[in-house]
């Protein structure tokens, strides 16, 4: 019997380290002697065009391309692992793509936004997450609290996004944070409501936005 590839999602909030825990298993792989390749999606050109670049400048040489279509095309019979960066900008094609590579024998190795800023499901992300072998999800540090953070503020003007601004804005720490649950709140969310079993308010507004 053919060996049946693996898929592996990382997830995480912005600054949890996904690139880098990426960046390192795709390094084990080459010294394991086996041929990687990895991609990014070409909206993506923060810190380089056709590198995929931590946030501490740790760079690995990467393929930008503008659909799943193209990512496709682009990967070679004998290539044994698929890396992809910031899957969460791709379209929901990409599940079918990492279910297909695994099920023609070869490795697939993805890492995105699990959240976006609103807190909400990122693209085709819960989607990769239930049809991956193993979930990695990572952590970052709380700007506000140092305390551990699951979730991706984001400032703009040092003030912070509303629920209605565009899902996809591009940047790093000048537009972007790090928080934990306690610490972010979109502009013009209320806080916690007071008085007897206030998660069933939360659940009536949140049906209502």
């Amino acid at each position: 019997m053919s060996r049946a590839g693996e898929i592996v999602v990382v997830c995480g909030s912005m600054f949890a380290g996904k690139t880098e825990e990426l960046i390192r298993r795709a390094r084990r792989a080459l010294y394991a002697k086996r041929k990687v390749q990895v991609f990014k999606p070409r909206i993506d050109s923060r810190y380089h065009e056709t590198m995929v670049v931590t946030h501490q400048g740790v760079r690995h040489e990467a393929i930008a391309v503008a659909s799943i279509t193209e990512l496709a095309d682009r990967i070679e019979d004998d290539t044994d692992l698929v890396v992809i960066d910031e899957a969460q900008f791709f379209s929901s094609e990409i599940v079918d793509l990492a279910t297909g590579l695994a099920r023609c024998g070869k490795d697939v190795l993805l890492g995105g936004l699990d959240q976006d800023f609103r807190r909400e499901p990122f693209g085709p992300m819960p989607f990769l997450l239930a049809v991956a072998d193993e979930v990695v999800k990572l952590r970052a540090i709380c700007m506000k609290s140092g305390l551990p953070a699951s979730h991706t503020y984001r400032v703009i003007d040092g003030k912070p996004a509303g629920p209605h601004d565009p899902i996809i804005l591009i940047g790093a720490t000048e537009t972007y944070e790090a928080r934990n649950r306690a610490h972010h709140r979109l502009r013009g969310e209320p806080g916690v409501p007071k008085g007897p079993k206030p998660w069933l308010q939360l659940m009536k507004r949140k049906k209502g936005r």
